[in-house]
């Protein structure tokens, strides 16, 4: 049978290899979560969720074992592994404190008022859930838990490198106590996975990768008449305005570049300062980043390890290249020359001008673009001209100023203002444009796989 192997980004060194799934043996794991939500959604809300939190319980007490093979898959700094279990955590509970009270059924009226409707909320089966490694128990759990309260099941595909945190997650999930069947992981390559999209017992598709990715899944989805939500990344725009506090705003730049070894979708990506204050915040950004320990991802002292692949790191190396080819400054980092583990410095890169990659395109790594604006106008207009639209951010000390900007003008689903963030269980999570459709979290993503059905009163 054919392999695949996952790699320690760290290391070079192999940490496992599974055989592929052919389509037979993946519709069987499809009949088996289609027959375990037959009996899933006969359960209330309020029986679904001790459940969920069953799962929160266990995957806290799991945290070291999940936070160490996420770091071997990806090389994700271990404390940054032990905080998405957390967040993890907390998904499971908002999810079971919420959910009942999101997805009751909602009294109406009609015919002129005069007679009473009912909206319901109703499961509708079994959700492709198709995953990228940046986060690997993070984002199948925002997807898991938001369906597993709306009465579907979930067959998640994860991404090849990190592929034994996909299984650890859904055994975790089964000692829990989740019925067996109704959360289960397929190992199968790109054609197999069309055909799982093809299936009839599908009847939902999520999806977080590149945009180029998403085109093809929500084409499969659309021809198959399947819904489809997509996150598809982004190059986050995060503007320095006239106004703002430089040293905050580098402070939390270089956080917001480099956190989870700047392999984030709502990472600050392109930074976006005016002119009156270009020198100040960049002098400082470049020393802050140059001063950037990369290192082991295990060892405490270590604030940037290696990004998650082979792959991924040509990626970027490709990236830059043709950035300072296309007449960007380097200063501070570039492409590294090589050795043991896929380690790419933290990297400046300036004057950053249309039509290169440090412009145009999601850098998903520990590499920022710095772009001067004229002002905040200017600012404003250059952050919006990119084809993505997930998230941003803006630096003035004006608070109304930046509630203005981010509501009128900023064209993503989620702007930061004097922070960098990455989701909340509370908050909408979500882009426009190249970004994507649908929600995830906010209680929205409990909504994006349910019949919405009307009923009639007489």
């Amino acid at each position: 049978m054919p392999q695949i192997t996952t790699v320690n980004p760290a290391t070079d060194k192999v940490v496992a290899s599974y055989e592929l799934m052919d389509a037979p043996q993946a519709f069987e794991k499809i009949e088996a979560a289609h027959a375990a939500f037959r009996d899933w959604k006969r359960k209330s809300h309020e029986e679904r969720a001790p459940y969920l939190r069953n799962v929160a319980k266990l995957v806290r007490e799991r945290s070291a074992d999940l936070s160490a093979i996420m770091t071997r898959e990806t090389g994700k700094l271990l404390r940054d592994g032990a905080a998405e279990v957390e967040i993890c955590a907390r998904i499971f509970e908002y999810t079971a404190d919420n959910g009942p009270d999101v997805l009751a059924d909602e009294e109406r009226k009609h015919s002129g008022g005069k007679k009473r409707g009912v909206v319901t909320f109703s499961p509708i089966g079994v959700i492709y859930s198709i995953q990228p490694w940046n986060f690997p128990v993070y984002q199948p759990v925002r997807v898991l838990a938001a369906n597993l309260m709306a009465g579907n099941s979930v067959i998640l595909k994860h991404a090849s490198i990190c592929t034994g945190s996909g299984l650890m997650l859904r055994d975790i999930c089964l000692e829990a106590g989740l019925p067996e069947g109704l959360f289960d992981v397929v190992i199968v390559n790109h054609d197999v996975s069309d055909e799982i999209i093809a299936h009839d017992l599908i009847r939902g598709v999520t999806m977080t990768g590149s945009d180029g990715a998403g085109r093809h899944i929500g084409q499969e989805a659309a021809k198959h008449l399947k819904k489809s939500v997509l996150e598809l990344g982004s190059n986050d725009a995060y503007l320095v305005l006239e106004d703002a506090d430089i040293d905050l705003a580098v402070k939390t730049c270089v956080q917001g570049r480099l956190y989870n070894n700047g392999e984030t979708c709502v990472s600050a990506k392109r930074f976006i300062v005016t002119e009156a204050v270009y020198d100040a915040f960049t002098d400082e950004f470049v020393g802050q980043m140059k001063a950037i320990r990369l290192g082991d991802p295990t060892a405490e002292e270590t604030q940037l390890g290696p990004v998650a692949s082979q792959e991924q790191y040509d990626t970027l190396s490709r990236q830059v290249k043709e950035s300072l080819e296309g007449g960007a400054d380097l200063l501070c980092g570039g492409v590294p020359d090589g050795g043991v583990g896929r380690y790419f410095p933290a990297t400046v890169l300036a004057n950053c001008t249309p039509g290169t990659p440090a412009y145009e395109d999601e850098l998903f790594g520990p590499v920022a673009s710095v772009i001067r604006a004229k002002d905040d106008a200017d600012a404003m207009r250059i952050a919006n001209d990119s084809r993505y639209g997930l998230g941003g951010g803006i630096f003035t000390k004006d608070e109304n100023k930046a509630v203005r900007l981010a509501r009128d003008h900023f064209d993503t689903g989620m702007v930061r203002i004097n922070s960098f963030g990455t989701a909340d269980p509370n908050m909408p999570f979500g882009g426009v444009k190249n970004s994507g459709f649908g929600r995830e979290h906010g209680g929205l993503g409990m909504k994006e796989f349910v019949n919405v059905k009307a009923i009639y009163l007489p």
